[in-house]
């Protein structure tokens, strides 16, 4: 009698991880196809297609209230991709933000929790707009909103839709991590600021990962909001710096340059954090 693996599909419970998949034999056989496992991946990727078009049609609706744009300035409006973008997207909107200050602040708010929701880079840049546009302690607190609601909506989509893929495609690191969690049980919010502020695991893993590991939503969305403030704090003042260097006459100071000194100074915060806090939660 031969022995054959038996497919990750088949190992892994949809119920939650005790331990990491383990190579298991069963006599000679036709290899199973997982034939319900990969209808229900077909169908998440179905659902998640219908969720991610519809939500388009939401920032559509949105962005139909904005004024008649310059032709040079719709040029301007679309995702930043860097610091520049953002600056130069903020320079066009805060000439209409006076009187388009509802829908400024909506285009900025929705855009940002759909980065969120679907996991796509560039909030970064929006925090950093967020600063660029709005007064500090205002930008902080739509920066953390919308990254505690995106990732929510993220964390919402992946328990209804995502669990196949993650398992398909990231099994290993799930069950891993799912081990790392049931060792913080007791202290889960401070666990999940601790993964916000540094850089141990990504943001997108994080949302949609959590459900499926059993994290409860409540300090999941908590957790989020304090967590994401430090890295936010640094975005946003890199943001107001910005707004003071496009918007005074005597911009390039010794004090704005100082600024955005020790603003990229603070921004290695989280990675020499990562080290004493990695100890603190022994994480291995």
């Amino acid at each position: 009698m031969s022995a054959v693996p038996v497919p990750v599909c088949n190992r892994i419970k949809k119920t939650g991880f005790t331990s990491p998949p383990t190579t298991t034999t069963e006599p000679s056989s036709p290899v199973p196809q997982c034939n319900s496992y990969q209808r229900s991946t077909r169908r998440s990727i179905l659902f998640l297609i219908l969720i991610f078009g519809s939500s388009l049609i939401g920032m559509a609706a949105v962005y139909s209230t904005f004024p008649q744009l310059k032709p040079e300035e719709q040029e301007i409006i679309r995702l930043p991709r860097n610091i520049k973008d953002a600056k130069d997207l903020g320079f066009v909107l805060s000439q209409y933000k006076d009187d388009y200050y509802i829908q400024v602040l909506a285009g900025v708010f929705v855009t940002y929790i759909f980065l969120q929701s679907f996991a796509i880079p560039g909030s970064i840049f929006l925090s950093i707009l967020s600063g660029f546009l709005f007064p500090f302690s205002l930008a902080l607190f739509l920066v953390c909103s919308c990254s505690a609601i995106g990732a929510s909506f993220c964390y919402l989509i992946s328990s209804l839709v995502t669990r196949p893929l993650l398992l398909k495609y990231f099994p290993s690191m799930t069950v891993k991590w799912s081990n790392e969690v049931d060792k913080q049980r007791e202290h889960m919010l401070n666990y999940i600021i601790f993964l916000r502020i540094t850089p141990i695991l990504p943001n997108w893993f994080i949302n949609m990962v959590s459900p499926i590991i059993n994290v409860p939503w409540f300090p999941f969305a908590l957790g989020t909001f304090i967590g994401v403030a430090p890295p936010s704090f640094v975005a946003i003042q890199t943001g107001t710096t910005l707004h003071k260097l496009a918007t005074t006459s005597d911009a390039a100071t010794w004090t704005s340059l100082i600024i955005l000194a020790i603003l990229a100074i603070l921004s290695l915060l989280p990675v020499l954090l990562k080290k004493y806090m990695k100890k603190q939660f022994k994480i291995e």
